[in-house]
């Protein structure tokens, strides 16, 4: 027979494992969810997303989905495009550490569709990072929401633009990526942050138009 001890231990695991299992959900929600809002509004829009926001993919999901390759040609260098470029500005939501980063992002559009090129030093070495296209410029909330070629649909490419890149020993980071599609003048801004930190937005860049 089960004696009280153990009764109440074996009421207890599930609920164990249920805490568990929501910790879990709820940090693959944060990772991929995309750049959180600014302090000063995180909470409200922490609220906000959970109510709007379309579910998000899981990391299996992201497997083989195009984030970026260093190789690739860099946006201002993309035959027949239009280019805009934006230097990247620090954002009051940084981490700590991240005062001395600098860079510059590029958006081409040509024959192919889109490209976006994202360059930064003062990284920290060997940290991976993520960049997002942005519908709002830097101004609003440290460039708002992602940009998406269909509102509201999903969170991943190649229906949202992700760059994700590991910063080399001297803390510099760059890639490029292609979308098919052209965005126009609705990705205003790119906006940059820790892989694992995703509200911890670093510094924006919005692009001269």
């Amino acid at each position: 027979m089960t004696s009280g001890r153990d009764g109440a231990a074996g009421t207890r695991r599930p609920r164990t494992r249920l805490a568990a299992c929501c910790a879990g959900f709820t940090a693959a929600v944060l990772l991929l969810s995309g750049c959180g809002g600014d302090s000063s509004d995180s909470a409200s829009a922490n609220e906000t997303a959970a109510d709007s926001s379309p579910p998000s993919a899981g990391m299996d999901d992201m497997q083989g989905m195009a984030m970026g390759d260093p190789s690739a040609t860099p946006a201002d260098k993309i035959p027949d495009a239009e280019v805009a470029k934006g230097p990247f500005k620090l954002l009051d939501t940084r981490p700590p550490g991240m005062d001395d980063v600098k860079g510059t992002a590029w958006l081409a559009q040509g024959p192919k569709g889109t490209t976006v090129t994202v360059s930064l030093t003062g990284l920290k070495p060997g940290d991976k990072y993520m960049s997002h296209l942005h519908a709002q410029p830097c101004s609003t909330k440290g460039g708002g929401e992602h940009f998406q070629f269909e509102k509201g649909g999903a969170t991943t490419p190649p229906n949202e633009v992700h760059l994700m890149f590991t910063a080399d020993k001297s803390g510099m980071g760059m890639t490029t990526v292609n979308n098919d599609r052209k965005t126009g003048e609705d990705a205003v801004a790119l906006v940059v942050h820790p892989a694992a930190a995703m509200d911890n937005r670093i510094a924006c860049a919005d692009f001269d138009f």
